[in-house]
């Protein structure tokens, strides 16, 4: 079944400011919280979809780029949006999110009968790490696989936790106030233990004071074909691990677009400057282009007029979004020699006034700018 759109699920536009975001997301977080609807299959699904809906929607950068691509601008790579990647967990939601229910850290009391804790004890987030991935337009074109060298924190071996003595290895500390509305219950982190319900008991000595060390991994990571300069893409667990009983963080890959030597690329179409001398604009002849998948060659037709666009179908980008490829798009540049000597002098002067040199546009002949709208139709 396709998923739905994120603006769908909370029920507004895309010109939703994000005040009306952050409001849409707190009614449907009320009404499907899973206090409310105790042992509801649904109603819990329902939650977390408006959790991954918002984590996206109310990140300028994440939205930009599902506006723009859609849920494959997070699913490439084997990641999602935030929580999208299959990594959906409760506990995340009311760590990250615990702020709109108006808890500290995920628990929502009040309003008509008072809901619980938040379910139990937080699980830990390690934190993401970013690297910054250069690609050719060879390798976006065709997709490929990247080893990625980063120093991640890991448990040290030997590190043992125990119980916060705190929280009891909850996690959190409840208070109970007394407001206009009646007695309000709020959960938050215990400070103690930062949330995740254990201490350190022992650890060898050269691991920090959460009982992590530092070590260098090789992280083989898929790309494919399609992604453009900007794109973040997410391998999800693959960030920094967490004390404890927490999880992994991820380990966000940022694309970046290395330049190419005679190709430029316009979204999935290519653009390629041909030049071509004046005797073989007159004559014909073939040439050798570079494309994203090797060179080939096209035929130079005779009278081939500067300026003219040839279009080589499917040999520019896949598009990211599964819809085909992209074109190549060759631009014709006559190139007209700057000097001469006497003899080729001599020829042009005698062809001056030939009638086979005085132009004749034809209507098959466009304008530039008709030729510019032909590019973008």
């Amino acid at each position: 079944m396709a998923k739905k759109e994120y603006y769908e699920v909370l029920g507004i536009n895309k010109s939703a400011s994000q005040a009306e975001i952050k409001k849409a997301y707190r009614k449907k977080a009320i009404q499907f919280h899973p206090d409310k609807n105790p042992d509801d299959k649904n109603a819990e699904a329902n939650f977390k979809e408006a959790a991954e809906a918002y984590e996206v929607l109310s990140d300028e950068n994440k939205k930009a780029r599902y506006d723009q691509f859609g849920h494959q601008a997070f699913e490439a790579g084997g990641g999602g949006g935030g929580f999208g990647g299959g990594g959906m967990n409760m506990d995340d939601i009311f760590s990250q999110f615990g702020d709109i229910f108006g808890g500290g850290g995920g628990g929502f009391s009040g309003f008509g009968g008072g809901f619980g804790g938040g379910g139990g004890q937080r699980r830990v987030k390690g934190s993401n790490l970013r690297v910054r991935l250069k690609l050719t337009l060879e390798e976006i074109a065709n997709g490929v696989e990247k080893k990625i060298k980063v120093r991640r924190k890991v448990q040290a071996p030997g590190t043992t936790y125990k119980t916060c003595s705190t929280c009891g290895g909850s996690g959190q500390v409840t208070r109970v106030t007394n407001t206009i509305l009646g007695r309000m219950q709020t959960a938050s982190p215990c400070n103690t233990c930062g949330g995740a319900g254990q201490s350190i008991d022992k650890k060898p000595s050269d691991a920090d004071g959460q009982g992590m060390v530092a070590k260098e991994e090789t992280i083989p990571v898929n790309i494919p074909a399609g992604v453009v300069d900007g794109m973040q893409l997410k391998v999800s667990g693959k960030g920094n691990e967490a004390p404890g009983n927490g999880i992994s963080g991820d380990l966000l890959v940022a694309i970046e677009e290395e330049a190419h030597d005679s190709l430029q690329r316009e979204g999935d179409n290519l653009h390629y400057d041909l030049y071509v001398s004046l005797p073989d604009a007159i004559l014909g002849n073939s040439k050798e282009i570079d494309t994203v998948t090797g060179k080939v060659r096209i035929k130079i037709e005779a009278g081939l007029q500067s300026g003219k666009i040839l279009r080589l179908r499917g040999k520019g980008i896949p598009s990211i979004n599964g819809y085909g490829k992209g074109d190549l798009l060759v631009h014709v540049n006559v190139w007209t020699p700057k000097t001469l000597n006497k003899k080729q002098k001599e020829f042009f002067e005698t062809m001056r006034e030939d009638e086979h040199f005085t132009p004749k546009p034809e209507r098959s002949d466009k304008s530039f700018f008709e030729k510019v709208k032909d590019m973008f139709s």
